[in-house]
């Protein structure tokens, strides 16, 4: 269990939701009106005078501690350690949202990646995909703990987003501090395509272009998404939002016409196809393409099992 000091739990009793979101999560802010938000995520959660309440649940509160607790799920030392490692620099509630992105903390890199590449390839990966990404610093290796980090871009080439994740036995999966999910780890398609594929995590996007490569595709003629995990309203009054990262993915490559859903193949994979289906099927041709088993990598771990047994 995490341990937080008296002192951290009255930092973070002092940080209102509003002040968090601008500083941290700028890209969850909706303006309702002068002095009312709410978050893209649960539309029917306002924030103003100092408190939020989201109407849907009927719960409310005053602190982002409050929020991180009763909306996110976070445990309490959990919630204050997010907040006191973040360390928020307090700004006018007149700024405007989008000056008060945080800075993205990528962790330090390791001289070689050779822990990570034995890991992906013991998970099936093809060392083509995990040298291009490597070669593209979409993919490296930490320094400490010798985790693979996943970078995501903005349209200048800038890294905004890492998802990482761990090569040992106990496998340790998170975001660096600073992490923009509107830019999530992505593969844009080579010359404009217009197909869009999408997926839950980092893992199973690189265990598509594997397989699409075996199938002799040329997995670099369409564009691979990973969510960085999904949402899902878990009750039908809650409308459904689209992920940050496909919204801000769709608004960055308009060529796009067509999506293929292969989120995975369990009740919160479906739920969140359905959702993204509803919310997008009057602009786009979606297709739903899950993994047969619980995730896309399950399948290409089957398919190389089955592939490399030996023949009677």
């Amino acid at each position: 269990m995490s341990y937080v000091t008296k002192e951290q739990i009255e930092r973070a009793k002092q940080l209102d939701l509003l002040t968090y979101l601008q500083c941290f999560e700028p890209y969850e802010l909706v303006r309702c009106s002068r002095n009312v938000y709410s978050t893209r995520t649960h539309d029917s959660l306002k924030i103003s005078n100092g408190k939020w309440f989201w109407w849907s649940r009927g719960i409310g509160g005053r602190s982002a501690l409050d929020y991180l607790i009763k909306v996110r799920g976070l445990s309490f030392p959990d919630a204050v350690l997010q907040i006191d490692d973040n360390s928020p620099v307090y700004i006018s509630s007149a700024a405007p949202i989008v000056s008060s992105i945080a800075r993205l903390e990528l962790p330090e890199p390791y001289e070689t990646s050779n822990r990570v590449i034995a890991y992906l390839c013991k998970r099936g990966i093809s060392r083509d995909v995990i040298d291009f990404c490597l070669d593209s610093g979409r993919l490296y290796e930490s320094r400490m703990y010798h985790n693979a980090v996943f970078v995501g871009f903005d349209l200048t080439g800038a890294p905004r987003y890492a998802a990482i994740r761990g090569t040992t036995k106990a496998r340790y999966m998170g975001e660096a501090p600073g992490s923009d999910k509107r830019y999530s780890f992505a593969i844009p398609a080579d010359d404009n395509g217009s197909e869009l594929h999408l997926f839950e995590s980092a893992i199973d996007l690189l265990s598509y272009c594997t397989l699409a490569a075996i199938s002799g595709k040329d997995w670099r003629q369409s564009h691979q998404l990973s969510l960085a995990g999904i949402y899902s309203p878990k009750e039908k009054k809650d409308k459904g939002t689209a992920p940050a990262a496909l919204t801000n993915y769709l608004q960055s490559y308009p060529e796009v016409e067509r999506m293929v859903l292969h989120l995975d193949n369990d009740e919160p994979g479906r739920s969140a196809t359905v959702m993204i289906q509803q919310i997008l099927s009057q602009s786009y041709e979606i297709s739903d393409e899950p993994p047969i088993r619980k995730d896309v990598n399950d399948d290409l771990m089957i398919y190389r099992k089955v592939r490399e047994q030996p023949t009677r």
